[in-house]
C-alpha cells in the first residue's frame, strides 16, 4: 500500500511539473506564434488565389521530410501533403498535394482552392466514406530561419471525391502541437503525444483525445491505469479489436539552463477499449528480436495483422557534437502474438527453389514471408560507409539479428540463405529518418527523409517499394536527383532572403547547378568500369586511384583505416552507380 501511494503521489507530482511547464511554454509562445500568424496569413493570400482545381502532370515532388503519404481508400495512389525542407540557411514549409499513380509510376500536383496552411510534423488518417476522406490534424510552422514555430491545433478534411478541403471548426480538442500520432479506430480519429516548443522552451505531452467522425465532437479520454510518459514520435497503431499501441518515441527534458537530455522510449503500451467511454492502459512486454533503440523512425499498418517500423537513427553525443547513426532496417510487430521481428530480404527466387522449398512448406502454417518464429542469437552490428555526391562520407551503423545456428540448417535453409546473402548486392534505400511510408495492395512505399553528414542534412525525394507479402527485394520507383541538392553553409551570404516564394519549393534548387556540373566534370575522371568486370576486379586495379582521393578528402592527419575505408566506399559507390 505505501509502495502504491508513492507511486500514485510522483505520479502527481509528474502531472503537476508537466501542467506548469505547458504553462510557461504557452506564454512564451504567444508571442512567437502572433509574429508566425502574420507570415502564415500571407501565404494564406496566396492560396487564395487559386479558385478552381487544377490538376498536372509534374516531377517528383522537391526532396522534404515530416510530410504526410497516404493509401488512397479506392484509388491505387498515393497522396503526399505538406513536408518540410532546410537548405542550410532557411527552412521552407510546404502545403502543396502531391499524388502519385501507381499503375502509370506517375507524379501530379493538385492544386485545390483554400487548402491548410504550410505545415510539417502534422499527422494524416484516411477513412473510406464518401468516396474517400484524408483528415489533417496539427502540425508546425518554423520561421524562415527555423527559430520560432507555430503549433497548430487546427482540424482539416480532403473529400477525395470532390477535391474539396473544408476546416472542422470544433471546439474542445487537443493543444496546439506536432510529432503527435493519430489514427483511426471504428468510428473515430484518436490523438496521442506530440510536443509544443518555443525559442526557449518545449513541453511533451502523453494526452489522449478522440474525434467522433459522425457526430463531428472532440473528447479528452480519461484512461484508468499507467501510460505511457509524455513523448512524440511514438508507433501508434490501431488492432483488429480496436484497441491502440503504443510503441517508443522521443522525448527530452532540461537538466539544468541550457542543457537538454533526450530520450529514446523503448516501452510499449497496449491502450484497450472496455465499453463506450471507457479506456485503459496497460503495459505489453513483446517477445521476440525488438528494434534498437532510435527517434525519427517511419511508421505502416502491414498485411497479416502487422504493423512495421522502418529507418530512424540514434544520435550519440560527444564532446562538443552529435554523430547520427542511421537505420534503413525493417522490424515488424505482430499484434496478435505480441511479438517484435526483423524483416529479412530473401532476394529473388528461381522456380527451382520454389519448387524445392514448396515440398517442405506443406503443412507449415501460412507461410510467412519473414523467419520470426527461428531462434536467433544476440544482435550483429554492421557499419556502412554512404559516400554523397561532393565526397561527404557518412558512417552508419545498423543492427541485425544473427544467422540461425549452424547445426540446425536443412539444404533449403542452406538455399535461402544464399538468396539472403544475394541480396545484400541488391538496392535498398539509403539509412534515413523521418521518412514518408505508405501501404498499398500489400507493398510498402518508402519517400524522402533525411540523413545527416557531419554538419551537413540530406534531404531525399526518392521513391522505393517492396513486396512486404515476399520480402524478397527493393524497387526503385524514382531515384534521388543530386540536382535538387543544395546547402549553404551559414558563412554564406543568404541572397534569398526570406521571400515569400521560396516556400513552394523548386526555386531554392537553382543556384546549386553550377557546383553540380563540377561535381559531374569530376566525377567523368574516375577510373572507368569496364565491360563485365565485377567489383571485386575493379576494386584492385583501381584502388591506388581511390585511396589518392581518400586521403585528399580526409586530409594528411586522417588514420589510414579510415582512409581506406573511405577509399573503398567510394568505389563501391561509383562501381554501383556505372553498372
Amino acid at each position: 500500500m505505501g509502495k502504491k501511494g508513492k507511486k500514485e503521489k510522483k505520479v502527481k507530482g509528474a502531472e503537476k511539473t508537466a501542467a506548469k511547464m505547458e504553462k510557461k511554454v504557452s506564454k512564451r509562445a504567444k508571442k512567437e506564434e502572433e509574429d508566425l500568424e502574420a507570415l502564415i496569413a500571407e501565404f494564406q493570400t496566396l492560396d487564395a488565389k487559386k479558385t478552381q482545381i487544377i490538376e498536372t502532370a509534374c516531377p517528383p515532388p522537391s526532396p522534404r521530410l515530416n510530410a504526410s503519404l497516404s493509401a488512397h481508400p479506392e484509388r491505387d495512389e498515393l497522396i503526399l501533403f505538406g513536408g518540410e525542407y532546410f537548405n542550410g540557411q532557411k527552412t521552407f514549409l510546404y502545403n502543396e498535394l502531391c499524388i502519385y499513380h501507381i499503375r502509370k509510376s506517375s507524379w501530379s500536383k493538385v492544386d485545390i482552392p483554400n487548402p491548410p496552411p504550410r505545415r510539417c510534423a502534422h499527422q494524416a488518417a484516411v477513412v473510406s466514406q464518401g468516396g474517400g476522406q484524408l483528415w489533417i490534424f496539427g502540425g508546425e510552422f518554423a520561421s524562415p530561419d527555423g527559430e520560432q514555430f507555430y503549433h497548430y491545433k487546427d482540424l482539416w478534411v480532403l473529400h477525395l471525391a470532390t477535391k474539396a478541403w473544408e476546416q472542422i471548426k470544433v471546439t474542445g480538442g487537443p493543444s496546439g502541437r506536432s510529432g503527435h500520432r493519430m489514427v483511426t479506430c471504428k468510428r473515430q480519429l484518436i490523438v496521442f503525444g506530440g510536443f509544443h516548443e518555443s525559442a526557449r522552451d518545449y513541453v511533451y505531452y502523453n494526452d489522449v483525445y478522440s474525434f467522433n467522425l459522425d457526430t463531428f465532437t472532440w473528447t479528452k479520454l480519461s484512461p484508468s491505469g499507467t501510460g505511457p510518459t509524455p513523448r512524440s514520435g511514438c508507433q501508434m497503431a490501431t488492432t483488429p479489436e480496436g484497441n491502440i499501441i503504443i510503441y517508443g518515441g522521443y522525448s527530452k527534458q532540461r537538466i539544468k539552463k541550457d542543457v537538454d537530455k533526450g530520450t529514446l522510449h523503448t516501452d510499449m503500451f497496449l491502450l484497450k477499449a472496455e465499453g463506450l467511454d471507457k479506456w485503459v492502459w496497460s503495459r505489453l512486454s513483446p517477445s521476440g528480436v525488438k528494434p534498437t533503440p532510435r527517434s525519427g523512425f517511419s511508421v505502416a499498418i502491414a498485411p497479416n495483422n502487422r504493423s512495421l517500423l522502418f529507418g530512424g537513427v540514434h544520435d550519440e553525443e560527444e564532446e562538443e557534437s552529435i554523430e547520427g547513426d542511421f537505420f534503413s532496417d525493417i522490424y515488424f510487430y505482430d499484434m496478435g502474438k505480441n511479438r517484435w521481428f526483423p524483416g529479412q530480404l530473401k532476394g529473388p527466387k528461381s522456380e527451382k527453389k520454389k519448387r524445392r522449398r514448396g515440398k517442405t512448406a506443406e503443412g507449415e502454417g501460412d507461410g510467412e514471408p519473414e523467419a520470426e518464429s527461428q531462434p536467433r542469437q544476440g544482435p550483429v552490428e554492421i557499419v556502412k560507409e554512404v559516400v554523397a555526391e561532393d565526397g561527404t562520407v557518412m558512417t552508419i551503423k545498423q543492427v541485425v539479428s544473427a544467422p540461425e545456428v549452424e547445426p540446425e540448417r536443412s539444404e533449403s535453409e542452406d538455399e535461402e540463405e544464399a538468396g539472403d546473402q544475394a541480396s545484400g548486392q541488391q538496392v535498398e534505400p539509403c539509412p534515413r529518418s523521418n521518412a514518408m511510408l505508405a501501404v498499398k495492395h500489400g507493398v510498402l512505399y518508402v519517400y524522402g527523409g533525411m540523413f545527416e553528414v557531419r554538419d551537413r542534412q540530406f534531404t531525399l525525394n526518392d521513391l522505393y517499394s517492396i513486396d512486404l507479402h515476399k520480402m524478397e527485394e527493393w524497387k526503385v520507383l524514382v531515384e534521388m536527383d543530386p540536382k535538387t541538392q543544395e546547402w549553404l553553409e551559414e558563412s554564406e551570404s543568404d541572397e534569398e532572403g526570406d521571400d515569400v516564394e521560396g516556400a513552394e519549393g523548386g526555386e531554392e534548387e537553382e543556384e546549386s547547378s553550377d557546383e553540380e556540373s563540377e561535381d559531374e566534370e569530376e566525377e567523368e575522371q574516375h577510373p572507368s568500369v569496364q565491360l563485365d568486370e565485377k567489383y571485386t576486379d575493379y576494386l584492385p586495379r583501381t584502388e591506388q586511384y581511390w585511396m589518392k582521393l581518400a586521403r585528399r578528402n580526409m586530409g594528411a592527419e586522417a588514420k589510414e583505416k579510415k582512409v581506406v575505408k573511405l577509399a573503398h566506399a567510394m568505389a563501391k559507390t561509383f562501381y554501383d552507380g556505372s553498372v
